[in-house]
């Protein structure tokens, strides 16, 4: 493949200085485009071989020293501004595509819709306290773009999640 007639000479200087960064800082992975923010990056597992478009945030918030909240498989690509934000439990199966922009989150600032505990809508969403449930997302999954997957799903093998689809429940295997 050509790649100076693919990115043109800007793009192939910034593709050098990618993968030289990536090298560097992230060594498992095959190529990271910067920029990208990480938070909490001791609970964050990056699996192998792992593929990020530019302006990714990948975020672990937790007290928890050393537990794993975010763990990626093998040979994951996440491309432009893919948001993904734990507090307790996101796996990320092996070889799992996903497009631009979307949103991945286990947690909610309050609790709604589930059980009999409901947050006070009266109080700042900011000042109610975190309510989460783990996702899961298994092997040979493709997102589409601006999708969001909400709390306690598990998208199963070889599913398909259309654009603009937001993920309340949980997703048979082998489905669109």
């Amino acid at each position: 493949m050509n790649y100076l007639k693919k990115y043109g000479i800007g793009g192939k200087i910034s593709l050098v200085f990618n993968v030289l960064r990536t090298k560097i800082f992230f060594p498992s992975a095959r190529l990271i485009r910067f920029p990208f923010f990480i938070r909490g990056s001791g609970n964050i597992c990056l699996g192998s071989s792992l593929t990020t478009g530019v302006g990714c945030r990948i975020e672990a918030i937790t007290e928890l020293s050393g537990a794993k909240v975010i763990t990626f498989g093998r040979n994951v690509q996440i491309n432009d501004y893919v948001h993904i934000g734990g507090v307790n439990s996101i796996i990320i199966g092996d070889n799992v595509l996903i497009a631009s922009k979307v949103f991945i989150t286990d947690h909610n600032h309050g609790s709604y819709g589930k059980g009999s505990v409901q947050s006070n809508p009266l109080i700042p969403p900011a000042n109610r306290p975190l309510s989460s449930a783990p996702v899961v997302i298994e092997d040979n999954v493709w997102i589409g773009e601006f999708v969001s997957v909400l709390p306690g799903v598990t998208i199963g093998k070889g599913a398909i999640i259309g654009t603009l689809s937001v993920v309340t429940k949980n997703i048979e295997p082998y489905t669109i």
